[in-house]
């Protein structure tokens, strides 16, 4: 008499293949979150853009807070990236000082935000100032 041995589980993958809601060996697609928009300016306002910062993927774990194209850094100032050109050392340092973990990056952000200002413009001025 030969026993049956019990066959391991199916993995959710498996079991979705079985029922086809999934082509074998084709990986289901990821979805990976890019950046934010933080403003105090509301959507539609002439001014936003302006007045705004962006949180934006790095890689590796790491975002980035900029205005336009300035990166807030970890000694809290603004700067411009320089060009790097072929010293990836200075490169990875910079981007070391001008990155941070999701939740730094966004705390900033929303700390930043109302501080902006534009040509001797504030936040509040753009408000006080015609909506679209």
């Amino acid at each position: 008499m030969t026993t049956q041995q019990p066959r391991p589980a199916m993995t959710m993958r498996e079991i979705r293949e079985a029922l086809g809601h999934v082509q074998p060996g084709i990986p289901e697609p990821t979805v990976q979150p890019t950046g934010y928009v933080i403003s105090c300016l509301p959507e539609g306002h002439i001014d936003r853009w302006t007045f705004t910062v962006q949180v934006k993927y790095a890689g590796r774990d790491r975002w980035t807070v900029q205005h336009s194209i300035r990166h807030y850094g970890t000694d809290n100032t603004w700067s411009y990236e320089p060009d790097h050109g072929e010293d990836d050392a200075a490169e990875a340092a910079w981007r070391a000082e001008h990155t941070f973990d999701h939740d730094t990056a966004l705390r900033l952000a929303k700390q930043l935000a109302p501080t902006l200002t534009y040509r001797g413009r504030s936040v509040a001025d753009a408000l006080a100032g015609s909506t679209a």
